[in-house]
């Protein structure tokens, strides 16, 4: 007998959850309490792939310290102005055109070094899989333009890795401090005590943190 295929736990709008949702937000409820009753507030919520390796990258380095409705309406323009969103299209398009789009010129920069990364076939997800998490932040932080917390974003909603903690990532921070410790600040200590409950599955509960700080 062949192993039994596992089947995603849920479907909403035509994206699936990862396998290994439901088992993680069984033992995080039943770890931790603070957990549980996040995971019955919202119900339904998981993480899921939004679009390729290259556009996930190139989008992360066009958010980055501006705000989400800032990076958004570049990235429309940044859409426009390329029309195809490939590393062949970013690495032949002018500095020039990306600036007028709203990107700073190291912007323009790093993104056509993400490209070339790409062309040079030095990326690619079929080497990711069997990659710890640790080496991929390792292999991304080498192009320019990404640091450790842009990795840890693409290893969680990318790569749909089960056990990432950005603990450099403010929201995580402040929703811990939120629901952890009374609004008060949570020293590295503490929140290491905290989340020793969640392993092997902090991403899952990192994004159910991440979702409470969302408007209703």
């Amino acid at each position: 007998m062949g192993k039994k295929k596992e089947t995603p736990s849920s479907l909403i709008s035509g994206h699936m959850a990862p396998v290994y949702w439901e088992q993680a937000i069984q033992e995080l409820a039943d770890n931790d309490g603070v957990m549980r009753n996040l995971i019955l507030r919202f119900k339904g919520t998981f993480i899921y792939s939004h679009s390729d390796a290259f556009t996930t990258l190139a989008r992360s380095i066009v958010g980055q310290q501006i705000s989400v409705k800032a990076a958004e309406s570049i990235w429309q323009k940044v859409v426009t102005a390329v029309v195809e969103i490939t590393p062949h299209r970013f690495y032949d398009t002018q500095r020039g055109a990306l600036h007028n789009c709203g990107l700073s010129l190291r912007k323009a920069d790093y993104l056509q070094d993400l490209s070339l990364h790409f062309l040079d076939k030095e990326l690619n997800k079929t080497a990711w899989q069997e990659m710890s998490d640790e080496a991929v932040i390792v292999k991304l932080m080498q192009i320019k333009g990404i640091g450790r917390w842009t990795a840890e974003m693409f290893l969680i909603f990318h790569l749909l890795r089960p056990n990432v903690l950005p603990l450099g990532d403010l929201g995580l921070q402040r929703a811990l401090s939120l629901h952890y410790n009374t609004n008060q600040f949570t020293s590295r200590f503490e929140i290491q005590e905290i989340t020793r409950l969640w392993k092997p599955w902090c991403s899952v509960a990192t994004r159910h943190l991440w979702r409470s700080l969302e408007p209703p």
